[in-house]
């Protein structure tokens, strides 16, 4: 199958690009990268591969490593720009998150919001972690005026996450973990159609999942439609949305 995976040009999160990369191109699926422009080589966040703040907070070795093996395949660049996406050329649409100031370049572009409204329109998988969510919130479905996630189940990066990161080192990044003012999970909460839909998960979060143990991870499935929240949940965001396409 093929697999939509529109990215910013840097800033992107390692374990939420890499992982899902990883599992799906060893699965026989074709992951195809669609950038503002076409033809464009990605970068994720740089202190996520260096370690955040003292060489801590960064991806784990394994990701990183999938990162490395990722960004050598000559195929990882732009192979569309976003204006030029044929929805129904692809069979599944990824939305990986990433909180650097790059990644609003994707997150606030209203021509990738317009194509991915197409695609949901399709009925096909679709999954969105920590903040890909917020790509569905700002897409609207052009019958209603509505989000796309309007009516349905989700979860994002969770407020709690943010805040700690952030407050965790404001002090010498500064705004660095804010990538807007709203929480992530407020905007997206505030398209769905009752707060009831919003899954916020468990709050301990001390531990991330792994390709063999899924138990710190958490997902929410409604329909074609899969969200996570952060990297520690990408091992079982990728392994669910396989299922998914298959």
């Amino acid at each position: 199958m093929r697999i939509l995976m529109p990215l910013p040009d840097r800033d992107f999160d390692v374990t939420e690009v890499a992982v899902p990369w990883q599992m799906l191109t060893e699965a026989g699926h074709e992951v195809v990268v669609a950038t503002e422009r076409q033809g464009a080589a990605p970068a994720a966040d740089p202190r996520l591969l260096d370690g955040v703040l003292f060489g801590r907070l960064g991806a784990e070795p394994e990701p990183a490593r999938f990162y490395h093996r990722m960004v050598a395949d000559p195929g990882f660049r732009g192979a569309v720009a976003w204006q030029d996406l044929v929805a129904a050329d692809y069979d599944g649409l990824l939305l990986a998150g990433g909180h650097a100031p790059g990644m609003r370049q994707y997150l606030g572009s209203a021509v990738l919001q317009q194509k991915v409204a197409e695609f949901w329109r399709l009925g096909r998988p679709v999954a969105a972690i920590c903040h890909g969510p917020l790509v569905l919130a700002r897409a609207q479905d052009p019958a209603t005026g509505r989000s796309v996630l309007h009516g349905r189940r989700t979860t994002c990066l969770p407020e709690f996450l943010e805040r700690s990161a952030y407050l965790l080192t404001a002090w010498r990044l500064g705004r660095y973990y804010r990538t807007y003012p709203a929480y992530v999970q407020d905007e997206v909460a505030a398209a769905l159609a009752s707060p009831a839909d919003f899954r916020r998960g468990p709050r301990t979060l001390s531990r991330r999942g792994t390709a063999t143990d899924h138990r710190p991870a958490f997902v929410v499935e409604d329909g074609n439609y899969l969200s996570a929240r952060w990297p520690g949940d990408a091992y079982l965001f990728a392994e669910r949305f396989l299922a998914m396409l298959e």
